[in-house]
This record gives structure tokens, C-alpha cells and sequence, in this order.
């Protein structure tokens, strides 16, 4: 928890761009205002995001166009293209992470396993179907892990579920087809460079990675399937957006589920030690 909450704070404070959930520039919708704790809780106050997450939409569709496909895709490595420029590896992308502003742009969210990494790191972390194959083997990832799960993300949003999955939820099954690499898609799949990009970015062999060499940026932005993309565009957010959240106001509740709150007036405070371990939190 520690590292977790260690590592939100460096992302936030290092990120400064728009489709960074914690950016501070001055057309933000997602600000992390402030931090800080007493002697039961830690305190993170975020700024609401009211457009829900892009999970959500894409579970109520089944899945996406290759147009929308690929205007999130754009918005997503643009985003990873800024964290890898400061050397920061997210390692956390997957549909539940990605959420809609007030005008359906994509805000990234939950830096919890983001570390700053010059070389490699071996850590394990990561969501079953989105870890990269280095990261199972134990071998050290760095930013090439983020282009790795890029392809996963592309994949799920054009077929409506990740290209490596097991209907048993065995891990173990999982596993084994991400170190393989083997999968295929489905037939009614026919943007052939939307095919390309992503078995590009799902390449095992790190040296063959879309993505993975410290001049590959270019062969992403330039890839014949965002040949229609405008990256400036992109960044400055003047790309209409293909879902735009039906909700009245920045408050609307509507797109996220509801909750029962827990009564938390009965938890005994924390321990002098346990609370020196967030000093500077």
C-alpha cells in the first residue's frame, strides 16, 4: 500500500498532460487537488470525472468500429507517449483505468502500479490479461510492457473481449497464451491495418515490438491505420468524440453504479508506526 500510494503521488505530481487523469495543465476536467491524512485515514481528493468508465460503454455495445476504435487508441498513446518521455511505465491500461470527461474525451486514471524506470524493473504487477509476456517471465519490462497492452486495449475494443482470455478465468491458461503470443481474430475483423497495429504491438519478441525501441514513437504515429489522425489535434482535444455521456452537469452521479457507503466512525486509529510510514503523504 505504501508503494502504491507512493507511486500515485510521484505520477501526479511529474504528469502534465491532458489525457492524464491527474494532469494540471489549464484545460484539466481531472485534477488531484490534495492529500493528506489524520490519525485513522489517508486522504486523496480528486476532482469527478463524470462520464463513467469506457468499460462500461463498451460492454453495453459489444464492441467498437474501427473508427472509435481507433480515436481512443490515438488519445491512449499520446498519453503513454508523455509518462514514457519522463520515464514513468504505467503498467496498469485496461478499460476500467480509461474514463469519459463531460465531453467523452479519455481521462487515465489509477497510477497505483506506475514507477519511474530508467532501465527495467522486475516487479510483478498488472491485470491477468493485460501483463506482457516479459512480465510473466520474470525477465524485466519497461515502457515496451505499455505497447504491449496498447495492442490488448485496440484488440478488445474491436472484437469485445481480450485476445488472450480463458472462458474458465484460468490464469494459468492465460498465461501460457500471452508467453505463446498465438491468437487470431474473428472474421467479421476486416480493417486489415487495425489487424497490422496490433499484431505489431503483440509481438513476444521485444526487438520485433511496435513501440519498443527509443525511436519506434514515429512508426506508431505514423502506422497507415491513423493515417486519417491528426496527432496535434489529438493532443489540443479537437477530434470529436464518438460517445459523448449523457449526463446534465460536471456532477451527474448517472454513469456510475451506486454504492452503499460504509460507516467508518467506528475505525480505531491507526498506529504511531503505521502512520510514520505516510509522514509525508
Amino acid at each position: 500500500m505504501q508503494n502504491y500510494l507512493s507511486n500515485c503521488t510521484y505520477v501526479t505530481v511529474n504528469s502534465q498532460h491532458p489525457h492524464h487523469k491527474e494532469y494540471l495543465c489549464q484545460n484539466t476536467s481531472y485534477l488531484r487537488y490534495w492529500t493528506g491524512h489524520d490519525a485513522k485515514f489517508l486522504y486523496m481528493l480528486f476532482e469527478y470525472v463524470c462520464g463513467g468508465e469506457l468499460f462500461k460503454y463498451l460492454r453495453e455495445v459489444g464492441h467498437f468500429s474501427s473508427e472509435t476504435t481507433r480515436f481512443y487508441a490515438s488519445e491512449i498513446i499520446l498519453a503513454l507517449k508523455y509518462l514514457h518521455s519522463l520515464n514513468i511505465v504505467y503498467r496498469d491500461l485496461k478499460p476500467e483505468n480509461l474514463l469519459l470527461d463531460y465531453s467523452g474525451h479519455l481521462k487515465m486514471t489509477d497510477f497505483g502500479f506506475a514507477k519511474h524506470v530508467k532501465d527495467r524493473t522486475y516487479s510483478l504487477c498488472g491485470t491477468p490479461e493485460y501483463l506482457a509476456p516479459e512480465i510473466l517471465q520474470g525477465k524485466g519490462h519497461n515502457h515496451a510492457a505499455d505497447w504491449w497492452t496498447t495492442g490488448i486495449i485496440i484488440y478488445e475494443m474491436l472484437v469485445g473481449r481480450p485476445p488472450f482470455y480463458d472462458e474458465n478465468d484460468n490464469r494459468l491458461h492465460i498465461y501460457q497464451k500471452i508467453v505463446s503470443g498465438d491468437f487470431d481474430f474473428p472474421d467479421e475483423i476486416v480493417d486489415e491495418n487495425a489487424k497490422s497495429i496490433v499484431r505489431k504491438f503483440l509481438r513476444v519478441n521485444l526487438n520485433e515490438r511496435l513501440g519498443s525501441s527509443k525511436d519506434s514513437m514515429y512508426e506508431i504515429l505514423e502506422h497507415p491505420w491513423f493515417s486519417d489522425i491528426c496527432w496535434s489535434d489529438v493532443f489540443q482535444r479537437k477530434l470529436k468524440p464518438p460517445i459523448i455521456p449523457n449526463v446534465q452537469s460536471d456532477g451527474d452521479t448517472c454513469c456510475y453504479e451506486q454504492y452503499f457507503e460504509q460507516d467508518w466512525s467506528e475505525i480505531p486509529l491507526s498506529s504511531v508506526s503505521s502512520r510514520n510510514l505516510f509522514k509525508e503523504f
